[in-house]
C-alpha cells in the first residue's frame, strides 16, 4: 500500500472567518497529528486549497485572509499545495495525475468540510481507483440551515462517515490509523 495524506481546505474561513467549524471538537489537532504520523513515515502530504471563483462569492476569495491556509498546518512540513475551485480535490486539478506519478494507490483523506470537499473527494477517489481512509476525528464540520432544512454539525458529520463507511472508505480515527501505518 502505497499512501497519500489529503489535508483539505484548512482554511483560515473555518477559523476565523464566516463558516467555523464546530464539530468534531480537537479536529485541527488531529489533522496535525496525521500529518506528523505521514511526514514520520515518509507519506508524502498534499495541502489543498480552495479558492472560490463563482460570481458572487463570499468566502474562499483568493488572497483574502479566509482564503489563506491555516499558518499551523502551512509551517508543517508538506509536499505541494494544490489549487482547487470545487468541492472536489481531482476537478480540474493535478492530484491524479501527481499521486499516479507517485505510485499512490491509496489516499486518505482529512480537513474540511465533511460533507462537502471531503466526501466529494473520497468518492473521486473511489471512482478513479484508488482505495480510500477517511480520517472520521480529522475531518469536521458545523451546523447547516438553509431552504431544504437544517441539520447539527454532529449529525451532519456522522451521517458522511456512515455514508462513506457503506462503500467508498476506511472510515478510522486517527489514533488508530497511525497505529496501522
Amino acid at each position: 500500500m502505497k499512501r497519500a495524506l489529503l489535508v483539505i481546505d484548512v482554511q483560515n474561513e473555518y477559523f476565523t472567518g464566516k463558516m467555523p467549524v464546530t464539530y468534531p471538537m480537537g479536529s485541527l489537532s488531529n489533522i496535525m497529528q496525521a500529518m506528523h504520523a505521514a511526514t514520520e513515515r515518509g507519506i508524502p502530504v498534499y495541502l489543498i486549497r480552495h479558492t472560490a471563483i463563482q460570481a458572487g462569492a463570499q468566502v474562499f476569495l483568493e488572497n483574502s485572509p479566509g482564503w489563506q491556509i491555516v499558518p499551523a498546518i502551512l509551517n508543517e512540513k508538506h509536499d505541494k499545495i494544490i489549487e482547487k475551485n470545487l468541492p472536489g480535490s481531482f476537478t480540474g486539478t493535478e492530484l491524479e495525475q501527481l499521486l499516479r506519478s507517485n505510485g499512490t494507490d491509496t489516499v486518505t483523506v482529512c480537513g474540511y468540510m465533511t460533507q462537502m470537499c471531503c466526501d466529494t473527494t473520497a468518492r473521486q477517489a473511489l471512482h478513479l481507483g484508488f482505495a480510500v481512509e477517511f480520517l472520521s476525528d480529522a475531518t469536521g464540520t458545523l451546523d447547516v440551515s438553509n431552504s431544504a432544512g437544517s441539520v447539527c454539525a454532529k449529525d451532519l458529520h456522522n451521517a458522511i462517515l456512515v455514508t462513506q463507511a457503506m462503500l467508498s472508505s476506511k472510515v478510522v480515527a486517527v489514533r488508530d490509523w497511525m497505529k496501522s501505518l
